[in-house]
């Protein structure tokens, strides 16, 4: 019998980061240290508690809307997607992000995220993490 087991998703795994021209970043000419977020996957229990919040949400809206759908204002998304990708991002890895300051952790995670001059790296995080294939055990992500 197969032991499906062998197909269990890594909780984390690490994307390189392409820039706005689609090529991979790194952090160095010879180009040895490439610029990865590392993420929290769909079979994590932060992304969970990610998933659960985005449908709490969504219902709240709801009912403040008469039990009719609504979306949120385009700032709002963009704030609730930061915070949201803030708490399933591990860290940046080769990655600075100077207009945060001091910041560290899930308030530099949101700072960058939120940024919408820097939009690319949000969609790459997202496609990524919405592909099982790139929580492999030991898989660097791409």
């Amino acid at each position: 019998m197969y032991d499906i087991t062998q197909q269990a998703a890594a909780d984390t795994t690490a994307i390189h980061v392409k820039g706005r021209d689609g090529e991979h970043l790194y952090s160095d000419a010879d180009k040895t240290l490439p610029v990865r977020i590392v993420i929290y996957g769909p079979g994590s229990k932060p992304y969970a508690t990610v998933e659960a919040r985005q449908t709490n949400r969504s219902l709240k809206r709801m009912q403040d809307n008469d039990g009719k759908p609504t979306v949120a204002s385009p700032e709002q998304r963009l704030a609730e997607q930061a915070e949201d990708l803030a708490d399933i991002t591990v860290a940046f890895e080769n990655l600075a992000y100077p207009p945060a300051g001091a910041q560290q952790g899930k308030e530099l995670f949101q700072a960058l995220y939120a940024d919408p001059k820097l939009g690319f790296i949000p969609q790459q995080i997202l496609k990524a993490v919405r592909d099982w294939g790139n929580f492999k055990p030991g898989s660097t992500g791409n």
